[in-house]
């Protein structure tokens, strides 16, 4: 008796059109929430904006179907905000200050970091999640492994580069637990992190 074939997941041509439509919002909600991250404010004329510029980006661009396999959590999504806020203005003072610093030279790294969890979804919200964020940059992602090649600016030992990691870890961690299937929440806790992979550190 043969082992059963892995099954891949459904193409663009099986949804069913409650999952089209289910897919387009969930990419018109993302790519708003990133526009008005971008300009900083909370305003109707913002929310306006951002979803014509979805719109436009959605009809004119259209982008692989990104499947969304589980649903919103309440709890979870909050948890990932403040959290997200929280980097946010850390980070911005952390910047602040290492611009402002006299005779400090910051040494930087490109880190290589896998995520447990390869979807599209997962890898474009880990990405955009780590690019909001002053002091760290997407430099590449790899859809077939899941990993996200990262310059990380401020890194002087192998040890911070394993706190990044770990940190961008957790990140994907709150993402599933915001927006992942009881599969992918489940592969977050039992799959052990991949051995730490750094592409580069310099200068």
């Amino acid at each position: 008796m043969t082992p059963a074939e892995p099954t891949e997941p459904p193409s663009n041509a099986t949804l069913t059109p409650a999952a089209r439509r289910r897919n387009r919002i969930t990419a018109v909600i993302f790519l708003v929430v990133v526009w008005m991250l971008l300009w900083g404010t909370l305003s109707w004329a913002n929310l306006i904006s951002g979803l014509v510029v979805a719109a436009v980006l959605l009809a004119v661009f259209p982008l692989p179907p990104v499947t969304f396999a589980g649903r919103i959590h309440p709890l979870g999504t909050a948890r990932f905000l403040l959290r997200f806020l929280s980097d946010l203005v850390v980070a911005s003072i952390q910047i602040a200050w290492m611009a402002l610093r006299p005779g400090h030279v910051p040494h930087s790294a490109i880190i290589a970091v896998r995520l447990r969890v390869n979807t599209d979804l997962n890898l474009t919200l880990a990405a955009e999640a780590l690019s909001l964020v002053p002091g760290s940059l997407i430099l590449e992602a790899d859809r077939t492994t899941g990993t996200l090649f990262i310059h990380v600016i401020n890194v002087d030992s192998l040890d911070e580069v394993e706190k990044f990691r770990r940190g961008v870890l957790e990140l994907e961690e709150r993402i599933v637990a915001a927006i992942g299937s009881p599969e992918e929440q489940r592969r977050v806790r039992e799959r052990p992190p991949p051995p730490l992979d750094l592409e580069g550190a310099a200068a």
